[in-house]
């Protein structure tokens, strides 16, 4: 909670709520979770987890039901078989340093799911762009969810496995990090 406090800077008040989802998700079919660890120990400094999307789960849901609406065949073609990337965060004084993307890149290895799909804040971000690196395109580009009218979101999807060839090492990448899966 730390770390997703950190990076996404939410209204206090919604922080119980949000453990509560987050626990719940722990039970999700095929969960899977990474962090990112610093070497000489101390606290991790970004974590990330998923698990197969699928009807009856909230986000799905929600975001399935506006792409009935405005794209079917969107819907059909990013979310019949799909792995929900439900959380990355890096704490902000990591941030830059590539360990977004290679918690993105672990979690999504191997998985059996045909496409990876998530939500991000939308507008011109950091995340948006590594996203959009790694192969991710927007579904919905502003898409409110309920409890939130104020803060519009960007739905994104790609097909799995997310390219590699557009890795790249960020020049001030540490190399005492360790990743965990």
């Amino acid at each position: 909670m730390e770390i997703y406090t950190a990076a996404m800077d939410p209204p206090r008040e919604q922080l119980p709520g949000r453990r509560s989802i987050m626990r719940e998700h722990a039970r999700y079919p095929r969960f899977r979770s990474v962090s990112a660890l610093p070497r000489e120990g101390g606290g991790a400094a970004g974590f990330a987890y998923g698990f197969r999307g699928g009807s009856g789960q909230w986000w799905h849901d929600i975001v399935t039901a506006e792409l009935r609406e405005h794209d079917p065949g969107a819907e059909r073609r990013w979310f019949t078989d799909s792995f929900e990337v439900a959380e990355l965060h890096v704490l902000p004084a990591h941030q830059g340093r590539g360990i977004g993307r290679s918690l993105l890149e672990t979690l999504t290895a191997a998985r059996r799911e045909r496409t990876a799909v998530l939500s991000t804040p939308a507008g011109r971000t950091a995340a948006r762009g590594l996203y959009r690196s790694c192969g991710f395109v927007d579904v919905l580009p502003e898409f409110h969810f309920p409890g939130s009218p104020h803060r519009p979101f960007t739905i994104m999807a790609a097909p799995l496995p997310l390219p590699g060839g557009g890795r790249r090492r960020p020049a001030r990448r540490s190399p005492v990090w360790q990743w965990t899966g």
